[in-house]
Parts: C-alpha cells; structure tokens; sequence
C-alpha cells in the first residue's frame, strides 16, 4: 500500500507522480469501444483531417480516467474509502495518439468526517503531455481512511 492516510496529505502539497503513458491509437479505440463513443473525431482520421485539429485525437473521457490512475499510488492506493466527485473538469488542449502524460496533484483541503473516523480531502490533477502542455484539468475529492491509533 502506498497511499495516504487523511492524516498525511497536507494542504498546499504538490505532488508530482511518477508514472506516465504513452497514449496509443489502441488505448484510443478500446476506451471508445468499451463506453459505446463512437465520435468519429476520436475514431475516423479522414473525418478528423478536415478538423480543427487535423488528426484524430483522444478521448477525453479516457485522458481523465488515466491521469486519476497515474496518480492512485501516491495518494489512495489501499487508503481510499470511496470517491465523492470529480468537479471542473477541463480540457485545454487536445492529446493526440503517440502523447505521453503525466499528472501532478495539488491538496487544496481536507477535513474530518463529522464522525470524525475519516477524511474528505479535496485535491486538484493537473494532466501534462510531453511538450509540458496542459492537457486536463479537475478537482477529486475522496474519503479517506485515517490511521489506526
């Protein structure tokens, strides 16, 4: 178990998580495939040629979903009771087949349960390609286990 418990999370920290992934065009179509999105901007290259964009890019569902595991063993791995939201989710820059991401999380708060047994900690995920660009953004709040005394 490498996460932390309520009490070690500290508001303000910043955590820069070490893993990161590499985006495939496989990631892409299994992630559509498995939730039913069949947006021809993720899935058709020639419908995304004549894009904005110009190439197909990622779901934005699965940029999400990936930078909240990149970032599960150094803060819930084994010490989360439940995930209460994701909030304010945003995404400023497209991440195309091919980008490798990386997250880092900031505490913004945290405090006791009213039963005071757990913690809600409140923190915001920053999502990075490897041009350092900002690719998703979003708040997670969880409950939290705290540690037996």
């Amino acid at each position: 178990m490498t996460g932390c418990y309520y009490e070690e999370f500290e508001v303000g920290e910043t955590i820069s998580h070490r893993r990161r992934r590499t985006v495939s065009e496989a990631d892409n179509q299994q992630f559509c495939d498995m939730t039913m999105n069949q947006q021809p901007l993720h899935l058709d290259a020639e419908f995304a040629a004549d894009t904005q964009f110009g190439e197909r890019i990622v779901n934005g569902l699965y940029t999400m979903s990936l930078a909240v595991a990149l970032t599960v063993p150094e803060t819930t791995d084994g010490t989360i009771v439940a995930n209460l939201g994701y909030d304010d989710v945003e995404h400023p820059e497209p991440v195309f087949h091919g980008d490798t991401i990386r997250a880092e999380t900031t505490v913004t708060d945290k405090r006791e349960t009213s039963d005071g047994e757990r913690g809600i900690v409140h923190m915001t995920v920053e999502v990075f390609n490897q041009h350092d660009d900002l690719v998703c953004s979003f708040d997670r709040t969880v409950l939290s286990l705290k540690r037996a005394d």
